[in-house]
């Protein structure tokens, strides 16, 4: 972090409140797993919401939790685990002390989120501070579409241009009784992206939906879940849906364990966050050095590492036509890749943060 920087800790709403109303540039950081989203520039107090914690409302039997923002997703994950249930959308860095409001902010999901979709479709209702210091309430904690501006929407991915995160609402699933997963070799990119589109497009149902791409080989990653009886029939399916290609199956704690590991996102350089179409992939593939990734979602999120300077995948993405978003790293700027800005996000950056407090929007 900078030195000389202001930080404040508020641990209510109304002390968030306060703080707005008190500094004129501020930065709201959770839990800090993402360098690039909470380092502060010159000039910005940083609000620090790790201390705006607890589980308001929790009723398994609705399926719905209502918590502080700076809680972490390690103790909701423990929380739910407790009822068999689990957040469908698969946040990572929940290990790495990740937030619920951080998590929201980044429009962050993992790879589970193949089954049931994306924080979007989970959140139910928000309560943020604006620009001006106000508490404003979107949406709400019953699963139902109500008419009007989509304000629990509108913050995911908003990355704290838009209001101060302090509660939020969430539906969850229960976790199937038992997970299988089924990792393929294929004999090259262009084979493995054929099977992908197959898979994405079959009446298959996969939790999570992979193509790994490495210097040791090209593989589907196919996880499935369900009660445990019928799993072996539908791993058979599987491998004949495939033509009964080489592979490595996994189950039980290892296979648990595998998962978690891949939402650790560990590695050291820059982790970059990049939303694009299966189509995509092989010149993106093209265009990439030599390395291991993973294509999230039947191809359309790439989570990347990338060891060398930031603005060369700057260029690189600008070429592919794609953007990216840096999650950890000190770029000097977060968003890399083309420009995808849009006047409507601006209109509504003007109406909720009028003086320009967290710092506009892209």
């Amino acid at each position: 972090m900078n030195e000389g920087v202001t930080t404040v800790h508020p641990t209510s709403p109304a002390e968030v409140q306060e703080a707005v109303r008190s500094y004129t540039q501020l930065l709201p950081r959770g839990g800090g797993s993402k360098s690039a989203l909470s380092t502060p520039q010159e000039g910005q107090t940083v609000l620090d919401l790790s201390g705006l914690t607890g589980v308001r409302e929790y009723d398994p039997g609705e399926y719905v939790f209502v918590a502080r923002a700076g809680t972490r997703l390690a103790e909701i994950q423990e929380m739910l685990a407790q009822n068999g249930q689990y957040l469908p959308f698969d946040p990572p860095l929940a290990e790495a002390g990740a937030t619920l409001g951080g998590t929201v902010a980044a429009g962050l999901s993992g790879p589970l989120r193949q089954r049931y979709g994306g924080v979007r479709d989970f959140i139910l209702g928000v309560q943020f501070v604006d620009g001006e210091g106000n508490a404003v309430r979107g949406g709400g904690k019953v699963v139902k579409n109500a008419a009007g501006f989509d304000l629990p929407k509108l913050m995911v991915g908003s990355l704290g241009r838009l209001g101060v995160l302090v509660e939020v609402a969430f539906k969850v699933f229960p976790f199937p009784k038992a997970t299988a997963t089924l990792e393929v070799t294929l004999s090259n990119l262009q084979e493995a992206l054929e099977a992908l589109y197959k898979l994405a497009s079959s009446p298959l149902e996969f939790y999570a939906l992979d193509l790994k791409t490495s210097p040791q080989g090209i593989a589907l990653v196919l996880r499935i879940g369900g009660l445990p009886e019928t799993l072996p029939a539908r791993l058979d399916r599987l491998r004949q849906f495939l033509g009964n290609p080489p592979e490595t199956l996994l189950e039980g704690h290892a296979e648990r364990a595998y998962w978690a590991k891949v939402n650790q996102l560990e590695g050291e350089g820059y982790w970059v966050k990049i939303p694009l179409q299966p189509r995509a992939i092989f010149g993106l593939e093209r265009a990439l050095p030599a390395g291991t990734r993973r294509y999230l979602s039947a191809g359309h999120l790439l989570y990347l590492l990338w060891p060398g300077p930031i603005d060369e995948l700057d260029t690189l993405l600008k070429h592919q036509g794609l953007a990216g978003l840096v999650l950890r790293g000190t770029p000097v700027s977060p968003w890399i890749g083309i420009d995808l800005s849009h006047p409507f996000g601006a209109r509504v950056a003007a109406a909720l943060d009028p003086t320009g407090r967290f710092g506009g929007y892209p």
